[in-house]
């Protein structure tokens, strides 16, 4: 599995996590382990929507950044030249890999 679809996994997996802490705390919205297992999980996810960014394209419209060059040029139409990052790269839902 390649690194790019081993991210997009783990990014799928918090998710849920945090969805199911979701669900879990509109109904015991006062339990501590609960919010401090959400605000762990949100993190987490942050930190892997960041780096997933930043080695291939954005996610989120969070991420779009008009002021990059994506000198990396792994998954860019425009390698060096500043652009408007949302079209880079396949998107996730393209099924890259199998993935």
């Amino acid at each position: 599995m390649s690194e790019r679809a081993k991210l997009l996994r783990q990014i799928q997996e918090i998710g849920f996590t945090m969805d199911d802490l979701l669900l879990y705390l509109d109904t015991h919205p006062l339990d501590p382990d609960a919010m401090e297992a959400f605000s762990q999980a949100r993190e987490q996810r942050c930190r892997l929507t960041k780096e997933y960014s930043g080695k291939f394209e954005p996610l989120t419209l969070c991420q779009v950044c008009p002021d990059t060059s994506n000198t990396t040029g792994t998954f860019t139409k425009y390698p060096g030249q500043k652009h408007f990052t949302w079209s880079d790269g396949p998107l996730p839902w393209d099924n890259q890999g199998g993935v």
